[in-house]
């Protein structure tokens, strides 16, 4: 019976091991045959071998200046690559240490691991079993991320095996890590890859990442949301401990340097990057419209003939800006206009202009209809009455100041008045003779006003416009130092009105100096207002300049962009350069897509040039612009013309040296809303500061190179008598007394 009993046993042990043999032989066999079909794509398509070699990820472009800063980027997601040699190597360590040990012994799977993973996981200890390469082929590859499906997650999983390998035949150890370090997501704030974390949570770029800074971002890879060190501060610093100790056990770092670095702060120094942030932001909206015209009308595409996206194809866009000047025309036109807004606002003296005058309350209906607010409303199906009584109920909003935002409750209605009320700034600086402009503050902020003043917006030009007729002038023959009777003047049936005219007999030096526009209209009477349009548009300005007799007092419009180029022909002994802003660009290989070169036209003849540039030289040192000498100090040979529009709705200065030009305006959003008095609202007071400071900045700045020299003659020297004291008894009511320099 025992025997009988032994060999049912042995029967039920045979059968039962043969059972257990076809499960596991099944199980393999079902394994094999899913990864074959995984592999064939039936379950999902596979990325290519071409695939493999051009993964494709959302990069940024970038704005490079000609200094080699990032200035911006454009972004759908904010990732920018770097190469191997460009990131620390504690970031490397730290990811290796915490993410994938055996990283460097592995093939794509680690299968040591994942039995261990799988050992742990059962037993309730969860933890992650994908290798670097692993997660790359899920970054890469996988347009959902991880899915919550149990099922679809098992084929998935599968799939990112079977890239891993593919990955790992094709690519270097070194270039598996770099493409995963830049293709990996730190969380919110637009952080794609290590280069963008760098900068936003330590305002550093990934070379320089220290073992802590590289432990904090490594540890957010658990977790981006969960690790934050801006929401989470105590879970990050938790980890970032975690990631440390990690990489001592790995022999990164020592015990002594881990325990050191584990009680130090997380140390941010938060750099969050979105469109309407960073430097230069009116310029890069601007530059990107120009970008897509430029691929647009010369059909520059990719070899698949799809067009480029800015966005997503991480352009590399090299531009003539200098960071540096940049960042000292922005700081001159916060540390100026805080004072000049103070002034405008004091004029007002908390009367609310909206409430009497006929044309402030149309202005007032219109930016209502021109807001977001109002449109939005509109689309809602709102009636008018409705829209009307939203504008006039309190709502939380964030307005700008020149201090910092402000969060606070106030009526849609009131924050139009509010922003009406805003004195707007623009800025550009360039060198004469190479076109490249240097710095570009198109507004108070991006964030809250939208439109550039520099290149978009047009304005008129007041006094700025009077050189125009005098090198008219002088080219035809007359001198600096011909006098003519500061008194009325009729052209046309047109007169026009003086601010303060000086008695007497002026030069043409002084009456330029001081903005006569008598004087200025006896000249346009002698040259005719066809020569001056003429030379004004061969001078580079692009809006329409009618050939009338007031253009002598700037009644047409220009851009502070146009403005500047045209002063440019001055210094630059006749030759109107093209500003340009843009160099080149190339694609994210560095294959050179677009090239760009300024335009070259000889405009006035050299030796007039000269004599207009002495002459402005006459209104800094005598003239409307004499503060710079007066308070800013400045001693070095500079030129420039303010300019004041009627009623005081825009304030010029064009400033001029060897090497630069720079040109500001200031006025509201409406020209109708404006200073009282010209004493406040002339360039003089509203803009020339801002140059002052700004140039002040460069010349501090020794890297920038740029000297305090004198204006270079022509080639040949000059024939023209500059000086009228060499006169010997200069003409005070005949103007008889001339050398042959001097025209009647």
């Amino acid at each position: 019976m025992q025997q009988k009993n032994n060999q049912l046993t042995a029967q039920e042990t045979a059968r039962y091991t043969i059972n257990f043999w076809k499960i596991v032989i099944g199980i393999v066999a079902f394994g094999v045959i899913l990864i074959f079909s995984i592999g064939l794509g039936l379950f999902g398509k596979l990325p290519s071998f071409r695939d493999l070699e051009n993964p494709k990820s959302n990069l940024s472009s970038e704005v490079i200046a000609d200094d080699g800063v990032v200035l911006g980027t454009y972004f759908i997601q904010n990732r920018s690559n770097v190469r191997y040699d460009q990131i620390s190597p504690n970031v490397i360590n730290a990811l290796v240490a915490t993410e994938d040990i055996r990283f460097y012994e592995h093939s794509g799977i680690d299968f040591k691991r994942t039995f261990t993973i799988i050992f742990y996981n059962l037993i309730g200890k969860k933890q992650g079993a994908s290798t670097i390469t692993q997660q790359l082929a899920l970054n890469l590859f996988s347009k959902e991320g991880r899915s919550k499906n149990v099922l679809k997650r098992v084929i998935q999983k599968l799939q990112e095996w079977i890239i891993a390998v593919k990955l790992e035949r094709n690519y270097t150890k070194q270039e598996i890590i770099t493409m995963y370090l830049n293709t990996v997501d730190f969380g919110a704030y637009n952080s794609f890859g290590i280069k963008s974390a760098a900068r936003t949570y330590f305002n550093t770029t990934p070379d320089k990442l220290k073992p802590e800074q590289a432990a904090v971002l490594i540890g957010m890879l658990k977790g981006p949301s969960l690790y934050s060190p801006i929401r989470h501060p105590d879970n990050a610093l938790a980890r970032r401990n975690t990631v440390l100790e990690n990489m001592d056990k790995a022999g990164f770092l020592t015990d002594d340097e881990t325990e050191q670095l584990k009680k130090k702060p997380l140390g941010l120094s938060f750099n969050p990057i979105d469109h309407n942030m960073g430097s230069a932001t009116y310029f890069r909206a601007v530059l990107k419209k120009d970008i897509q015209k430029i691929f647009d009308e010369q059909s520059i595409t990719k070899a698949d003939g799809t067009p480029y996206d800015l966005d997503r194809d991480g352009l590399k866009i090299y531009t003539t800006i200098n960071s540096k000047m940049q960042r000292y025309a922005e700081q001159a036109q916060k540390e100026y206009m805080q004072d000049l807004q103070k002034q405008f606002n004091q004029q007002w003296g908390g009367r609310d202009p909206f409430k009497t005058d006929k044309t402030l309350q149309m202005l007032l209906e219109q930016g209502m209809k021109r807001s977001d607010r109002y449109k939005q409303l509109k689309l809602d199906g709102k009636s008018d009455e409705e829209i009307r009584n939203d504008f006039n109920k309190k709502t939380s909003m964030t307005i700008f100041t020149w201090k910092g935002d402000i969060d606070t409750l106030m009526r849609p209605v009131d924050s139009i008045k509010y922003y009406k009320l805003m004195l707007r700034n623009a800025l550009m600086s360039m060198e004469p003779q190479t076109g490249y402009v240097r710095a570009w503050v198109g507004g108070n902020n991006f964030e809250f006003f939208k439109y550039d003043q520099v290149k978009m917006g047009a304005r008129q030009v007041g006094s700025t416009a009077k050189p125009f007729t005098y090198a008219v002038a002088i080219n035809d023959g007359y001198s600096p130092c011909y006098q003519v009777p500061n008194e009325p003047v009729t052209i046309d049936g047109w007169t026009p009105k003086a601010y303060n005219p000086i008695p007497g007999y002026l030069t043409l030096r002084k009456a330029l100096a001081n903005s006569q526009n008598f004087v200025t209209a006896y000249m346009m009477k002698q040259v005719g207002a066809t020569a001056v349009a003429t030379q004004i548009k061969r001078m580079g300005i692009t809006t329409d300049v009618p050939a009338y007799p007031s253009i002598c007092l700037g009644t047409f419009d220009a851009s502070v962009y146009d403005m500047v180029g045209a002063y440019s022909t001055f210094v630059n002994h006749g030759v109107w350069t093209e500003p340009i802003y843009l160099l080149r660009i190339e694609d994210k290989n560095g294959n050179v897509l677009y090239e760009r070169k300024p335009k070259v036209v000889v405009a006035l003849n050299p030796q007039t040039a000269y004599v207009m540039t002495d002459m402005l030289k006459s209104v800094v040192n005598e003239g409307t612009g004499v503060r710079l000498r007066y308070r800013y100090k400045f001693t070095n040979p500079i030129g420039g013309k303010t300019g004041t529009t009627q009623n005081n709705s825009d304030g010029w200065f064009i400033g001029i040296t060897p090497q630069l030009v720079t040109g500001v305006w200031t006025g509201c959003e409406d020209r109708a809303i404006h200073f009282f008095s010209t004493n406040k609202g002339e360039g003089a007071n509203s803009a020339l500061p801002i140059f002052a400071l700004y140039m002040k900045k460069v010349y501090a700045d020794p890297s920038l190179k740029y000297t305090k020299g004198d204006f270079e003659p022509p080639k040949g020297g000059v024939s023209i008598v500059l000086d009228c004291n060499a006169y010997n008894n200069p003409a005070t009511t005949d103007s008889t007394k001339m050398d042959s320099n001097i025209k009647f």
